[in-house]
């Protein structure tokens, strides 16, 4: 069949913080850039990023980049790759000033400044008292950011591809990636996308678990398109649970909360955290917050009538600073928990929220796979964001550095595509083979009669996944959970849609979705059984200690019979001494 085709200098996948960042530049460059997005850029997931973006811009109390760094590669329990977190945290500052000529409404101290609150993990003087490095607009900061990334994209003149769905990556002849088939929502029609260079922005996979901060579309397209293409996955053990999630629900509690002096408290009204983290309290690493939580309520602490939540306790900040600073939260716990904060305790207990693993980059956002010894770097594609993993992150990423991490590397994707396409000028075309397997994608929904259906199975990886993959981990649980999953693999070509018509069918997303999310599922359970140590947001009772010796290294997940392969960590800098590993406490 003759399949519509559009050429572009660059394809970009996906229109949160990365995708638009990245598209600002090129843009700007005078590259006709077409960015897809399965929903309308706004409603990317960036839009639901809270507490801030961090940077030592020492507006409130002293800060040094320096000191930034040193916090990102502790928070990574030292798996972090130090060059590329250096790079992030140097970066921050111009990123953060280069956001608010654009026209970020940060909310501001008296002096005019942008304000900034204190958030967990961070200090100044290596390890010393409180920072306070993230720069806030109240909390919607990501809200704030996304709107005005796409204004100025609107400005530039970038294509935009709404409600397109990326079925696969596409390669020309000599197997370099050519662009990528996609999918119209409306019209259920397919659309050949050729570009010079694509990069994928698709951000995260929360959706894998049941209970998540995360939005229905993050689903791993960009990460299990990647690994169909034979590329492995990063890191994909180190997913982290936010402490604060509301309770029975999932949705997100901004450390925000925590930042502004918000504290929690379990049934007998102690301040628990204290007890694990004498020094940060509330603040300490996410990670640590949450199984100091979850630990509270299996040792019979928790609160309600199930106790089975801890509270957070912000009434005591008065409604004042809550209305100012706190507006949103206020709002999502009246809604979905039905108490408002400044009378009463929110009830929290963690929520899948973050992948700290994903598709392996290098610092200017070229996906990188292993090649004897090295690595080599896949010719004309890139990866920023969630998606991605230049490991800024390593085994837990800090409160803040996230949008930071978009942002910057979207940012530097973009700035590295404009100078590929000027080096590689001619149009690849697609091979009709590689065309022909990413149409059998949507080909395979066609199949009618009984069988599974995608909710069902949809609800079994989910549900199999929170029970195995959860805040804490043994070999027998994940095991177990390895085994329920390749079950379901196995059943997987039972599924069938129900709903074969083509207009606006959202079910058929759905299906695409699902094979996604088996995939990524996938990634996490065989990486996370192969690593016997606890280190970061993957904590092994089985294996309680940190092996920096067996261990200190990344992991790569291959689709091809779940195979497992390493790389070292880089823990040379760019400029500065290395952070030698460390015991981490807070």
């Amino acid at each position: 069949m003759s399949l519509p085709t559009r050429h572009f200098d660059a394809l970009i996948i996906g229109a949160g913080g990365a995708g638009l960042n990245a598209a600002l530049q090129l843009a700007s460059a005078d590259l006709r850039v077409a960015v897809v997005s399965k929903v309308f850029p706004t409603r990317s997931h960036t839009v639901a990023a809270q507490g801030g973006v961090n940077a030592a811009l020492a507006n409130v109390l002293p800060d040094s980049w320096h000191w930034h760094m040193f916090d990102t590669v502790k928070g990574s329990d030292y798996l972090g790759d130090q060059d590329a977190i250096e790079f992030m945290c140097r970066e921050a500052i111009p990123t953060v000033y280069e956001l608010e000529h654009a026209g970020v409404p940060f909310s501001r101290l008296d002096n005019g400044k942008i304000y900034q609150r204190a958030f967990g993990g961070q200090s100044q003087n290596f390890g010393g008292d409180q920072a306070a490095r993230t720069c806030a607009a109240a909390d919607r900061t990501g809200h704030a950011i996304l709107h005005t990334l796409y204004q100025q994209n609107i400005r530039a003149r970038t294509h935009f591809f709404d409600e397109f769905f990326a079925v696969d990556l596409v390669r020309d002849a000599d197997g370099i990636c050519s662009g990528a088939l996609v999918l119209e929502i409306e019209t259920g029609e397919p659309l050949l996308i050729e570009a010079k260079a694509t990069l994928l922005a698709t951000g995260g996979c929360g959706q894998v678990f049941r209970t998540t901060s995360n939005a229905h579309i993050n689903t791993g397209d960009g990460a299990a398109m990647a690994l169909r293409a034979g590329i492995p996955l990063m890191d994909m053990e180190f997913f982290q649970f936010h402490p604060t999630g509301i309770a029975g629900k999932g949705m997100l509690i901004t450390e925000g909360v925590r930042g502004e002096g918000g504290y929690l408290i379990n049934k007998d009204g102690e301040r628990f955290m204290e007890r694990y983290a004498p020094r940060a309290k509330d603040l300490a690493s996410r990670d640590v917050v949450s199984r100091a939580i979850v630990t509270e309520v299996k040792e019979g602490r928790g609160c309600g009538e199930n106790g089975d939540y801890v509270m957070l306790k912000v009434d005591h900040l008065g409604e004042a600073v809550i209305s100012k600073r706190l507006p949103g939260i206020r709002e999502s716990s009246k809604v979905f928990a039905g108490v408002d904060p400044v009378v009463e305790p929110i009830p929290v207990f963690p929520t899948a929220h973050y992948a700290m693993g994903g598709i392996p980059t290098d610092r200017f956002g070229r996906v990188a796979v292993p090649a004897g010894k090295g690595e080599e770097v896949v010719v004309g594609l890139y990866a920023a964001g969630e998606c991605a993993c230049a490991s800024v992150h390593g085994a837990n990423r800090l409160g803040g550095n996230s949008l930071l991490d978009i942002l910057v590397f979207g940012r530097l994707a973009g700035k590295d595509i404009i100078d590929f396409v000027r080096e590689n000028p001619y149009r690849r075309a697609a091979d009709s083979e590689s065309l022909d397997t990413a149409m059998s994608r949507l080909a395979r929904w066609d199949q009618k009669g009984d069988g599974i259906s995608v909710q069902e199975m949809r609800a079994e990886v989910r549900k199999c996944m929170e029970d195995h993959a959860g805040v804490f981990r043994t070999e027998e649980i994940m095991q177990e959970g390895y085994k329920k999953l390749c079950e379901l693999r196995e059943r997987m070509p039972e599924v069938r849609l129900r709903d074969h018509s083509r207009v606006f069918n959202t079910a058929r997303v759905e299906a695409l979705e699902l094979e996604n999310l088996m995939d990524v599922g996938m990634s996490i359970a065989v990486s996370a059984l192969h690593r016997q140590e606890s280190r970061g947001a993957h904590s092994r009772p089985d294996h309680p200690e940190r092996n920096d010796q067996a261990w200190l290294k990344h992991s790569l997940y291959s689709m091809e019979g779940d195979r497992m392969d390493y790389k070292p960590v880089r823990t040379k800098p760019l400029t500065v001494e290395s952070f030698p590993p460390k015991e981490r406490v807070y």
